[in-house]
């Protein structure tokens, strides 16, 4: 089968920079952390609004707090990733990656080994490493254009 000049030109133009591997998988990274960034800021004050006046002391341990957080950060990472088409695997490694990062830590919480910011700070710190991880072991899933 023999192609015409402009079938030749459109296969041997260069996809533009923003649908490039590199640029696709930082695009799926920062959505993510967009979308988290929605939900600490939205849904985490509804945890703090509804717990407001609660007498029980485990509402407001630290180990709670942060997996409650954790928890209103994945809510719209995972409707994010399934609007996006990503199938239930990813979402589930990905949300494991972000509870995964305070989770580390709460046995040396609980044995005084490191304060409650020192959990939450690392527990953040940690929370991106591991999903840029869960990312990395899967380059394909998050270097193609999903829908929109």
């Amino acid at each position: 089968m023999q192609h015409t000049h402009h079938e030749a030109s459109l296969e041997a133009t260069p996809r533009p920079w923003w649908r490039r591997p590199v640029a696709l998988f930082v695009r799926h990274y920062l959505e993510m952390v967009a979308a988290m960034v929605l939900g600490m800021v939205v849904l985490y004050p509804l945890w703090t609004l509804a717990t407001d006046g609660v007498a029980a002391d485990w509402v407001r341990r630290p180990d709670v707090e942060a997996t409650v957080m954790s928890t209103a950060m994945a809510l719209p990472m995972i409707a994010l990733m399934i609007y996006r088409g990503h199938g239930a695997r990813p979402i589930v490694e990905m949300t494991v990656a972000m509870f995964a990062g305070f989770w580390v830590l709460f046995p040396l919480l609980w044995w005084s080994s490191v304060d409650e910011m020192t959990v939450m700070m690392v527990g953040h710190v940690l929370m991106l490493l591991f999903m840029l991880v869960a990312m990395l072991l899967r380059t394909d899933e998050y270097t193609h254009a999903h829908t929109s």
